[in-house]
This record gives structure tokens, sequence and C-alpha cells, in this order.
């Protein structure tokens, strides 16, 4: 923490399944004591699995948070927090799509709400494809639909897709790999 801010505690408040959420008292420049709410989160991985065709594979789901279902890449939580992130994205993408990479490429890193929650989640890009088995958790339901950049792109702007990690994956992915 800066020299400017102290934290003074971290309470634990409620331990979950996903998230853990804690109630932090920080003294803050001026000298106040103010509290402040933190999730801590264990991390994620996230995957762009693109297809010989060069379509990518999303996965349709129900987010109980939206009360809907999401377009989104591949991703889950870490298992623990040593996982390797590649090791989570080549579960999750296998899980989730029915589909296996050897061939997996960091992309890049987000941390998804900075002003309570240490969330990060590296998204890789697969590629070389290889046919497998969905592996679903018994709560998940997940429809594996495939779409090329362009279409992924005008979800976006159309605000179809609004999930932060799936946006920066395809952004990222898009300018790395098929600006010209």
């Amino acid at each position: 923490m800066s020299e400017e801010f102290k934290r003074l505690s971290r309470d634990l408040v409620h331990k979950g399944a996903i998230i853990d959420y804690y109630q932090d008292t920080v003294k803050v420049p001026n000298g106040n004591v103010v509290k402040w709410d933190f999730i801590g989160h264990k991390g994620a991985a996230a995957v762009v699995p693109v297809r010989e065709d060069g379509k990518i594979l999303m996965v349709r789901q129900y987010r109980n948070a939206l009360d809907r279902y999401t377009l989104e890449v591949p991703a889950g939580g870490l298992d623990g927090i040593g996982e390797p992130t590649k090791t989570a994205a080549a579960r999750e993408l296998e899980e989730e799509t029915g589909y296996r990479s050897d061939n997996l490429e960091f992309l890049i890193s987000i941390r998804t709400t900075v002003a309570f929650c240490n969330e990060k989640i590296d998204i890789y890009v697969a590629k070389d494809l290889q046919k497998s088995v969905q592996h679903l958790d018994e709560d998940e339901y997940i429809n594996v639909e495939a779409y090329t950049v362009e279409e992924l792109m005008d979800r976006i702007y159309d605000c179809t897709i609004q999930d932060s990690k799936t946006i920066c994956a395809i952004m990222t992915y898009a300018h790395k790999y098929l600006r010209k």
C-alpha cells in the first residue's frame, strides 16, 4: 500500500464458494479512518478458442447475477491460488467446449473490478483445436457456438456482449492477430 494510505485491518465478513468478502479499515492521506469493502478472489483464466476456419468458439450460458443468458469466451476460476492460469485455461476450454489444445498462447491479463475486488483473469488464445469431450459441472448448462471476429465485434458494439473479459479478449485478439 502507498505510504499515504495505511490499512489498519482486514476483517472477513463472509467466506463464499467463489469469493471472500472483507471489510477493510484504512487510514487515508488526510488522516481520516474509513471502511472499504474488499472482495478477495483466487483468480481465473479465460481462452479464445480459434478454429482452423478462423471462427471463435463461444459459450452461451445463464448468468444468475444478470438473470439472463450471456455470450462469453470460455473461462473459469483457478482450482487454487497456485494453479498456473495456462493450466486452468486449458481445463476450461475442454470442460466448456469439448475441445482441447496443446497450443495456448498468453494474450492479456485483466483486473475486472479494481474499485473493490482483486480478481485477475489471464486470457489465452487456443489454436490447433482437437475434438474432445465436454465436462460440464452439474450446475452448468452451456451451448457452444462459433462466430467470426466481425460478428463478435458487432455484438460488442451493439451491447449484446457486455461481459468485460469477453470484450477484452475479443478486442485484444482482433488487434494482435487481425490488424493489417
